[in-house]
């Protein structure tokens, strides 16, 4: 992530620490000894590791809320659909980081107030690529598109070949999964 001010440092510290060791077993101490700064530097930006996570929520997931603004005024085409797809794997990578502390403390992320709101997103982003009325065989491939995503963030790290292969691999089936859903059952 590699990002300057200190507010950002004190970020991509906190979220090393806690995929490192844990969420729990991260304290603030520990963060201002990473950063080489005091804990009243560290204070000053943020006063709990819960404020730290919930800001890095909002920095890290905000292309994702500028996708769902976009695509909530676009036309419910197939085009659309892609293009969303497209547009996500884009805000995924972005928000790598962030996604890897929420594998990893999972317990810690459902007690925490940003669980919900990610639940809340990834309910809007179902909605947006597929349409009312849907079979569940093709809401269930619309799902699947989103969570194929989120996978190939992950699994696909330990497959063989090129990373930019790899991520088109990953949207290739999750654009095909939406087209079969946006085109309904077939006879």
């Amino acid at each position: 992530m590699a990002r300057g001010n200190t507010r950002q440092r004190i970020q991509d510290v906190a979220l090393e620490l806690f995929a490192d060791q844990g969420y729990e077993k991260t304290s603030l101490r520990e963060i201002a000894e990473r950063l080489e700064v005091t804990k009243a530097a560290l204070y000053y930006h943020f006063k709990t590791k819960e404020d730290i996570v919930i800001s890095l929520f909002q920095d890290l997931t905000r292309p994702i809320d500028e996708l769902i603004a976009w695509a909530e005024g676009q036309p419910h085409t197939l085009e659309t659909k892609q293009e969303i797809l497209r547009r996500y794997q884009e805000a995924l990578v972005g928000a790598y980081p962030l996604f890897r502390f929420m594998q990893e403390n999972q317990a810690t992320v459902r007690e925490l107030s940003i669980g919900e709101t990610f639940k809340e997103r990834m309910i809007t982003m179902t909605r947006l690529i597929q349409e009312p009325g849907l079979a569940l065989t093709d809401r269930v491939r619309c799902v699947s598109a989103l969570f194929t995503m989120h996978a190939g963030m992950f699994f696909m790290q330990n497959v063989e070949g090129d990373p930019e292969e790899k991520r088109e691999a990953v949207l290739e089936v999750a654009v095909d999964l939406v087209s079969q859903a946006h085109h309904g059952p077939r006879e």
